[in-house]
């Protein structure tokens, strides 16, 4: 492997620690500002920030790639979900979220957290796509 190539993984590397650590630092301000009490061992933070983590050591093994899509996959759930839908006063959710421009903020603070890891790991499946070769038989 050269040398050029190790430090590309390094960088990738470094990209989903620090856009997951965005992430998972998104989802648990978010949940500080708006669900009373919270702590970051309260389920509601602890669960989520654990699957991120268990995702983020997973993209260190050999399934990098089904890593990636799932960290994709948990970015798009929390941008959508968690940044827009639960904010709005949509008649199929267990709750009625508050409408003030504080609760705004916060949920947009959450969306704006999710954007780093939803393209570090689009331009990594995008650079390394699969091939062939790479399809295990």
């Amino acid at each position: 492997m050269s040398a050029e190539h190790m430090s590309g993984a390094r960088l990738w590397g470094w990209a989903v620690v620090l856009s997951a650590a965005v992430s998972a630092a998104g989802l648990f301000v978010h949940n500080l500002a708006d669900l009373p009490g919270q702590t970051l061992l309260s389920p509601e933070s602890l669960y989520p920030i654990l699957l991120t983590a268990v995702l983020v050591v997973a993209w260190f093994t050999p399934i990098r790639r089904i890593a990636t899509w799932a960290l994709l996959g948990w970015a798009a759930l929390n941008l959508l979900g968690g940044g827009i839908v639960s904010v709005l006063p949509l008649p199929f959710l267990p709750f009625r979220p508050e409408q003030s421009f504080r609760h705004y903020a916060f949920h947009l603070l959450y969306f704006a957290s999710q954007l780093p890891l939803l393209i570090v790991t689009a331009r990594w499946l995008r650079k390394h796509p699969r091939t062939r070769d790479t399809i295990s038989r």
